[in-house]
């Protein structure tokens, strides 16, 4: 999926919703448990309820790889499920991955080769040669870590050099040389508030994946105020918030009423927008 297509869904669902499958399998509700997949399961029903709300889904690899060999069947089955039946959704493997070189081309060849996902996203801490071996792969993008939402953001993320330049705005500055933004995303944290102005300076027309919205305090408000450019340029995730809004065996159906509540309001901002 390219810039210009990911733009049109968002304009023809009215969202820039992106859905985090966190899935935990002790938050997960009760009756799940007796399926052969209950991590699937619980995915499927979150996925066929909240679809036509949002335009990509996130599934973070920790909470799949914590079950070992079937967490990563779980994940698999998640990725070809929404591939199969909904497939204008970009898919976000939230891997954080990042090494030397010939590491980064197994891990991109795990995603883009064998997994065919849209995404991945990186941490750019070993430079430009951990990075590159995720852009050889056209048509599949890196989201790159840039200034993140937790509190430890500030321990090395704002440090500034000798000339007054922060390191999130040295990743920025430096890593559009390496890729354009088509091919390149920023994971920009949504407590982070006013600080899109700084990334908006450095870096106006790439999409930025913003988490920290809903459960960690985020304000989508703010996010638009700041974040949003002429192609809306923003995909929001919300992880908790949407798929644990219910414990019971309607749960698919009050991940719906949280989802549509976002969708409602993504709808109003980019009105404002004129988009």
């Amino acid at each position: 999926m390219n810039k210009q297509q990911l733009f049109e869904n968002i304009k023809r669902k009215r969202s820039f919703l992106c859905v985090g499958l966190d899935t935990d399998i002790k938050k997960i509700p009760q009756h799940l448990l007796a399926d052969e997949d209950p991590i699937f399961a619980f995915n499927k029903e979150i996925i066929d309820a909240t679809a036509d709300l949002c335009v990509a889904y996130k599934p973070n690899l920790a909470f799949y790889e914590s079950l070992g060999v079937k967490g990563w069947i779980a994940f698999e089955k998640t990725v070809e499920y929404i591939k199969k039946n909904y497939p204008d959704q970009f898919i976000i493997a939230d891997a954080k991955r990042g090494d030397i070189g010939n590491t980064s081309e197994l891990y991109a060849r795990s995603f883009f080769d064998h997994l065919n996902i849209d995404s991945v996203t990186v941490a750019p801490y070993m430079g430009e040669d951990s990075v590159k071996p995720f852009l050889v792969y056209e048509g599949h993008w890196v989201i790159l870590l840039a200034l993140t939402s937790n509190k430890g953001s500030h321990d090395f993320q704002f440090t500034e050099d000798k000339d007054g330049e922060k390191l999130f705005e040295k990743v920025l500055r430096i890593s559009q040389t390496w890729a354009t933004d088509n091919q390149m995303m920023y994971v920009v944290g949504a407590t982070q508030g006013e600080m899109f102005t700084d990334i908006r300076r450095v870096a106006p027309d790439h999409f930025l994946l913003v988490p920290g919205v809903g459960a960690q305090g985020g304000s989508l408000q703010d996010v638009a105020k700041y974040g949003m450019n002429d192609s809306c340029g923003l995909l929001v995730n919300s992880s908790r918030q949407i798929i644990y809004a219910g414990k019971d065996e309607d749960f698919a159906q009050s991940a719906r009423v949280e989802a549509k509540k976002v969708q409602v309001e993504m709808d109003e901002l980019l009105s404002k927008r004129g988009l």
